[in-house]
């Protein structure tokens, strides 16, 4: 095992994965609430958080803000898979992968509109 397999570090590509990650206080500002209000959303999964790299401290992507809201779908997909058990950073790696035949990153489709095919694919990977 190498020093970058550590249970609780997030994967080596999370950050380049993600892009952009906006703090509690800029990801208020883009959705128009309070810091507490973006903190309880986190813990009630309708919004993911990460640690993109040491020492970053807690963080949120920006694609899963949209026109001053969470995009659509996510709450209920985070909701879904942290039913089926996956935590935040396997559920914003998830996200945030290329997926060939979707096509695309499924973040993507969730902010295209195209989130039908998410959803299934999400049920069945919280219900394996």
């Amino acid at each position: 095992m190498s020093d970058d397999d550590t249970a609780d570090a997030p994967p080596a590509d999370l950050d380049a994965l993600v892009g952009e990650w906006w703090d509690w206080k800029q990801t208020a500002e883009a959705l128009g609430v309070t810091v507490s209000r973006v903190r309880t959303w986190i813990r009630e999964h309708q919004l993911a958080a990460a640690v993109p790299r040491p020492k970053a401290g807690q963080q949120v992507p920006a694609a899963l803000v949209m026109d001053g809201e969470i995009v659509k779908g996510v709450p209920g997909l985070l909701t879904l898979l942290h039913d089926g058990h996956y935590d935040d950073l396997e559920i914003l790696t998830w996200l945030f992968t290329e997926d060939d035949t979707l096509p695309g990153r499924p973040i993507d489709a969730l902010r295209e509109n195209r989130g039908s095919e998410v959803k299934r694919r999400a049920q069945a990977m919280a219900l394996s």
